[in-house]
C-alpha cells in the first residue's frame, strides 16, 4: 500500500492521550515525555496500586499535573470494554491512542475468553479497544493511532484457522512474532478505513528495549537476556521517545499506514503488505471479539 494521506492536521496546545501498558517500560517513559510537553496523559494499567504509583511518578518527573489513569486487564475482553466505557464517561475527546500493552508467554495458556494469551493481549486487545474508541478518535480529528509492533513481525506467520497454536507448534517467539505481524496488518487496515477522516494509524518497532516484558521467557534464557540487555539493548527512556515521536511529532502529521523503526519510515514485511490477508484478519478479529459491525 502506498502512503495514504489523512486530512491535514492542525496543532493544538494540549492533546488528550491514552497509553496502554503505561505503568512501566516504554509506556511509562512515553507518558513522562508527553506530560512534560503539556498534554493530558491517561495511563492504563492492570494493577490499581501500581498504576497509582506510576501516575505519581509521571507527575513528579514531568512536573505537570495533567496525568490520570484507568484500569484494564488486557487478557479480558470484558475489561477492555469496561475501559472504553470508563474513558467515554470521563473524557469527551481522544487525540492520540497508543496501543502499547504487551506480553510474552513461555508456555501456551488460554485467557478466560478462550484465546491464547499472547494473541489475546497483543492483538485482540489492540483491535477491540481501537474499534470501541474509533468514533471518538474521528470526532476528535485530527487524531492519531500509534501501534507498538516489533521488527519480529518480519518472521511472523498468520494462521486464521489456528491463531493460538492449538494444533501444536507453540513457541514463545512464534506466538510473539505472530501477534506483532497482526499489529502491523491491523494498522494498515485501519489506515485504509480511516482515509480522509483526519485520523492516522502507524505502527513502529520501538527498538530492542531493556524492559520486563521478557520475564516470561524460559529460565534458561534469562542469563543470556541479561547480557543482551546490558550490551545491546536501549533504555526504556530511549524506547519511549519512539512512541512520543509518532504521537505528537509534526514530521509525521498526515502520514498513515506506515511502519517506523528508529523514527524513520521502513518497509514492512511481505505478509504485512498482503491486503487481502489483512482484510481476512480484520473480519476474523471482529468475529472473535464479537464486534460484527467493526470495519
Amino acid at each position: 500500500m502506498g502512503v495514504a494521506r489523512a486530512l491535514p492536521l492542525q496543532r493544538r496546545a494540549m492533546k488528550t492521550i491514552l497509553i496502554t501498558g503505561a505503568t512501566s517500560g516504554i509506556g511509562l517513559e512515553a507518558a513522562v515525555i508527553l506530560a512534560r510537553e503539556g498534554h493530558r496523559v491517561v495511563l492504563v494499567g492492570r494493577d490499581e496500586a501500581k498504576t497509582r504509583r506510576s501516575v505519581d511518578e509521571v507527575k513528579q518527573r514531568s512536573e505537570k499535573p495533567n496525568v490520570e489513569s484507568l484500569r484494564c486487564d488486557f487478557s479480558s475482553l470484558a475489561s477492555i470494554r469496561a475501559l472504553a466505557e470508563a474513558y467515554r464517561a470521563k473524557y469527551d475527546r481522544l487525540d492520540v491512542l497508543i496501543n502499547n500493552a504487551g506480553t510474552v508467554n513461555n508456555e501456551r495458556g488460554l485467557t478466560k475468553d478462550g484465546f491464547e494469551r499472547t494473541w489475546a493481549v497483543n492483538h485482540l486487545g489492540y483491535f477491540l479497544l481501537t474499534n470501541l474508541l474509533l468514533d471518538l478518535l474521528v470526532k476528535s480529528a485530527p487524531a492519531r493511532i500509534v501501534v507498538v509492533a516489533s521488527r519480529g513481525h518480519y518472521r511472523g506467520t498468520i494462521d486464521l484457522e489456528d491463531p493460538g497454536f492449538e494444533k501444536g507448534g507453540y513457541s514463545i517467539m512464534g506466538a510473539y512474532t505472530r501477534s506483532k505481524l497482526a499489529n502491523v496488518m491491523m494498522t494498515r487496515s485501519l489506515a485504509r478505513r480511516l482515509a480522509g477522516k483526519g485520523v492516522t494509524a502507524n505502527s513502529l518497532h520501538p527498538g530492542a528495549v531493556r524492559t520486563n516484558i521478557w520475564t516470561g521467557a524460559p529460565g534458561w534464557s534469562q542469563p543470556i537476556l541479561s547480557v543482551l540487555k546490558r550490551l545491546f539493548m536501549i533504555s526504556p527512556e530511549e524506547g519511549g521517545r519512539t512512541l512520543s515521536y509518532l504521537a505528537t511529532a509534526p514530521e509525521v502529521e498526515g502520514k498513515t499506514g506506515l511502519y517506523f523503526n528508529d523514527n524513520k519510515e521502513k518497509e514492512c514485511g511481505a505478509l504485512a503488505k498482503d491486503e487481502a490477508l489483512g482484510e481476512r484478519l480484520w473480519v476474523k478479529s471482529a468475529e472473535w471479539v464479537k464486534l460484527p459491525t467493526a470495519g
